[in-house]
């Protein structure tokens, strides 16, 4: 009898672990918009790769500098150094997917656009677009990694990489035990209130990313806050989480053979300042710079100093 009630009480366990998921509502967000209704005179949406890609671009001639931001930001991330990259060639930033103003399917027929695979074949398609034959990718955080996936799978296409905090050593999203659990239909019924979180969180996590967080101002707080105004920023966060994997660029250090210049802030708490600095040391002949009274975003927080560093660097591009 004592063995049939345990059977009993774990089978009504397993159905509400497995029930219980898909009963939590999920409503649909208020107050979204259409992501070319929150665009600026100056933004362009490119079709690409079936995808509407936002893009802003500077400047003319070589080089040609594509821009690529962290997680959670958006091109703005580049605000305060994109006309001054301009002044030296040719600039073009654009809104990765899931994330500022890019569309966000929520169904696609082959290629999942949120996967890095589909992001490095979109960086190529930007540069087809604009009839760039080969160009400086400059990447922040989870940007600088996949702008070093870029350069190893298109390597005739990239002359240099300018890495900001690079997302390395402890990159590539969610560990790998864990990723089968998010196609369960339990999670991916969940996935966008799990997503919801950077609602709240973002805030602190934008302080953490500066040095002296009150030097932020409210209008940089305002457009990082802008793309969660998007139809379905939610649900395209979570598409691109259960897309992500590892990287395993560690193990592939040795093979860059380019240029490469590696910043950071002194006080990353994002990415620990160590890391890069480690990374510096382990990709053959690249240049390390440290900024000083800086954090995750040194472009955003000492644009001096990051211009000087990249403006310091060109000569090393072929």
């Amino acid at each position: 009898m004592k063995k049939k009630i345990t059977l009993i009480v774990l089978a009504i366990l397993l159905v509400a672990l497995l029930v219980g998921p898909l009963l939590v509502p999920v409503p649909p967000l208020s107050g979204l918009r259409p992501a070319k209704e929150l665009a600026d005179a100056d933004s362009q949406f490119i079709r690409l790769n079936n995808l509407d890609v936002h893009i802003k671009t500077r400047g003319q001639g070589e080089p040609v500098f594509v821009l690529m931001h962290g997680f959670g930001a958006s091109l703005y991330s580049w605000n305060k150094v994109m006309d001054r990259l301009g002044e030296v060639g040719t600039v073009i930033a654009f809104d990765r997917p899931a994330f500022g103003l890019t569309e966000r399917p929520m169904s696609w027929q082959g290629e999942n656009p949120y996967s890095p695979d589909a992001q490095m074949n979109l960086v190529v398609a930007i540069l087809d677009h604009y009839g760039v034959k080969r160009a400086i990718l400059v990447g922040n955080s989870a940007g600088g990694t996949l702008a070093m996936e870029t350069a190893l799978k298109f390597p005739e296409r990239v002359s240099a990489l300018v890495l900001v905090d690079p997302a390395v050593y402890n990159g590539g999203g969610a560990p790998a035990w864990i990723r089968p659990l998010f196609n369960t239909p339990q999670l991916r019924h969940l996935g966008p209130l799990f997503a919801r979180q950077l609602q709240s969180s973002g805030e602190e996590f934008l302080r953490s990313a500066w040095h002296d967080p009150t030097q932020l101002s409210a209008e940089q707080q305002a457009l990082y806050q802008k793309p969660l105004q998007v139809e379905n920023w939610d649900r395209a966060l979570w598409e691109m989480t259960l897309a992500s994997r590892s990287s395993n660029l560690v193990a592939r250090l040795d093979q860059f053979k380019l240029p490469i210049l590696v910043i950071t802030g002194d006080d990353d708490r994002i990415v620990p300042t160590e890391e890069s600095v480690r990374l510096g040391g382990a990709l053959p002949g690249a240049r390390l710079v440290v900024i000083p009274a800086a954090g995750h975003v040194p472009h955003e927080e000492q644009p001096d100093a990051f211009m000087e560093a990249v403006l310091a660097f060109l000569p090393d591009v072929k």
